[in-house]
């Protein structure tokens, strides 16, 4: 393996994936270090499919991503037991969840991410599973290497460029690079939704992701959690039961009332389906269905758990057992005393957790889903005022844009002062100034640790924004090697900008919105 690289990407994320991809294809030496064994991050490892915007099949993604989701389909296409009417079908949703136009299974994305880096593997790209940075050579401007424990064994690798593309943005301070965390003060941005007072560690939850499976007629009830009933006493701020069918509202202090399936001519028809919401595998679209059972992650609303931060916390590992127990306390709930959309009583133990759905033996995701990163204080820092409808001027425009999202700012009950909210934005645009560090010369942000407040971090975080985020980051080290110029240096020179931009759209990144999805949005 060679311990001198043009670029380190620490983090296999779905950005961290994108990043070393980009730079790969583009003939750089490049190291991918990852903590768990697979790849994939918020798409695979923590379980969570992709959420999407309402655009997403014609605009709004780059060309690498539009492949990806066409290959998503086509492995269902070519599958040999698919009903005839999908062979040919161009749009269609394989797991027939709500949140997606494209819901899949974490393994079946594993599997096409991991197809994306085969070309390169052993020739360019060397990937290190299982693996954690624990310290780095740095100073004040430039990362030297970083020292990262593999199994028993402790390995040092010095590279030209380095990649934040963790989760959490532990690259961040282990190579002393400036970061923020939490939310931040209303005097710092003016920020509207910004509390008075900077709040460092109020973050946006975790959520321990599972995988379940409804079993007709079956009995599949677990264990009872040893945590089940400090959450069942649990009362929210709006008045419930953390395990119950309320979850917070869209507004502070406001609650929401879901359902299972929400069955049509039942009190709960007009609620939102929950199984359903994330569901990733559907047995109707196969024409032998013996032994098939629809499949869902659960990321509900319910088991975001907000006690407690994995970040800057001496109880992580506490919290991280908390967030597993708290999700085994809302299956167990549902098992044994939810109340039933059929008014059959209460209870589905026809709900069974799935062996081999996220890789695990248990049915849980093997990491936690981060909702909320470490974040760079960066050349620029997206705020709300750019993108909230509500305060936007005009549309949101940026001179340096390296891409586009769409997604509301959609904060769930932070960890400290337990605040939540819901706004609509503007089709925006993601400025190259949000990947670039203000004391690093040779650092990117690869993944939701880019120059985003608290509250945009909400809408920034997306699975097609985090791709594009993270692509774009190796796209701009390829292109800083090639002209012998630092990120620094590129974006003190608009001629230059300019360039890099051109070389973008050349790779298939689209950097602004179409005039009608504006006029759709409004």
């Amino acid at each position: 393996m060679k311990k001198i690289y043009d670029a380190i990407v620490v983090g296999g994320s779905l950005g961290g994936v994108m990043s070393a991809y980009s730079l790969a294809k583009n003939n750089h030496n490049v190291l991918l270090i990852e903590e768990t064994d697979w790849i994939g991050g918020q798409l695979t490892s923590q379980g969570v499919p992709s959420d999407e915007h309402d655009f997403i099949e014609e605009t709004g993604r780059t060309k690498t991503y539009e492949i990806y989701r066409n290959k998503v389909r086509d492995y269902y296409r070519n599958h040999p037991n698919i009903k005839d009417e999908y062979k040919t079908k161009e749009v269609f949703n394989p797991g027939n969840g709500w949140v997606s136009k494209n819901s899949h299974e974490p393994v079946l994305a594993h599997k096409l991410l991991n197809e994306m880096l085969e070309p390169f593997k052993n020739k360019n790209l060397n990937i290190l599973l299982n693996a954690k940075v624990i310290k780095s050579d740095s100073t004040n401007e430039l990362v030297n290497n970083v020292t990262v424990k593999v199994g028993n064994e402790v390995l040092d690798f010095s590279a030209k460029y380095f990649v934040d593309a963790t989760d959490n943005g532990d690259l961040l301070p282990v190579t002393n690079t400036e970061y923020v965390t939490g939310a931040e003060g209303f005097d710092e941005y003016n920020e509207p939704h910004a509390p008075k007072v900077a709040h460092p560690n109020d973050m946006q939850p975790i959520t321990w992701v599972a995988a379940i499976a409804y079993d007709e007629g079956g009995n599949h009830r677990i264990e009872k959690p040893a945590m089940y009933d400090l959450f069942k006493s649990y009362q929210m701020p709006f008045g419930e039961s953390v395990l119950s069918w309320y979850a917070a509202g869209l507004d502070l202090n406001t609650k929401r009332h879901f359902s299972m399936y929400a069955l049509p001519n039942t009190e709960v028809e007009d609620t939102p389906a929950m199984f359903t919401y994330r569901q990733v595998f559907e047995p109707e679209i196969f024409k032998d269905k013996t032994g098939l059972k629809p499949i869902t992650l659960i990321n509900w609303p319910q088991n975001d758990y907000f006690l407690g931060n994995i970040i800057e916390n001496k109880d992580t590992e506490y919290h991280k057992y908390a967030a597993k127990q708290l999700t085994l306390s809302l299956i167990y709930w549902l098992q044994t005393e939810a109340k039933r959309d059929d008014n059959k009583g209460y209870g589905y133990p026809e709900i069974m957790m799935v062996p081999g759905a996220l890789g695990t033996d248990s049915g849980l995701a093997k990491a936690p889903y981060i909702r909320e990163s470490r974040r760079i204080k960066a050349l620029y820092t997206i705020v709300e005022q750019d993108i909230n409808k509500r305060y936007a001027k005009q549309k949101p425009k940026y001179w340096d844009s390296i891409g586009v999202g769409l997604y509301h700012i959609d904060l769930h009950m932070t960890t400290e002062t337990k605040t939540y909210f819901f706004d609509e934005t503007w089709p925006f645009e993601i400025p190259l100034g949000s990947l670039i560090p203000v004391n690093k010369k040779n650092l990117v942000a690869g993944c939701k640790n880019i120059g985003t407040t608290h509250i945009t971090n909400g809408c920034y975080r997306l699975h097609p924004i985090e791709w594009n985020i993270g692509e774009v980051s190796g796209l701009l080290i390829s292109y800083c090697l090639k002209n012998d110029i630092t990120p620094h240096e590129l974006y003190n020179n608009k001629e230059e900008v300019k360039k890099f931009q051109d070389e973008l759209v050349n790779n298939g990144i689209q950097l602004e919105w179409p005039e009608y999805v504006f006029e759709e949005a409004k």
